[in-house]
């Protein structure tokens, strides 16, 4: 008897199957963390793929053609 493999010990009562049973299925899941609200005038920045053309008429201008890709963005968004 000695060479048989053990079998793992459960505990086969009927009780003790039906609480883990109904803990499993009650168990409540933690909601996901909401997003934090950005504060107005923060920007994020992102990585973004645009044409050359598409860039270059926006660099024409000078400096702050980010801010105008932005404004532009800003109104397709209709905001």
């Amino acid at each position: 008897m000695a060479d048989q493999p053990r079998r793992p010990r459960t505990l086969g009562d009927a009780r003790t199957e039906a609480e883990a049973a109904f803990k499993k299925v009650t168990a409540k899941v933690a909601a996901p963390v909401p997003k934090q609200n950005v504060a107005p005038g923060i920007k994020e920045q992102v990585t973004l793929r645009i044409d050359q053309d598409v860039l270059e008429f926006f660099q024409e201008g000078g400096p702050g053609w980010q801010d105008r890709i932005n404004d532009a963005l800003r109104k397709a968004a209709g905001k």
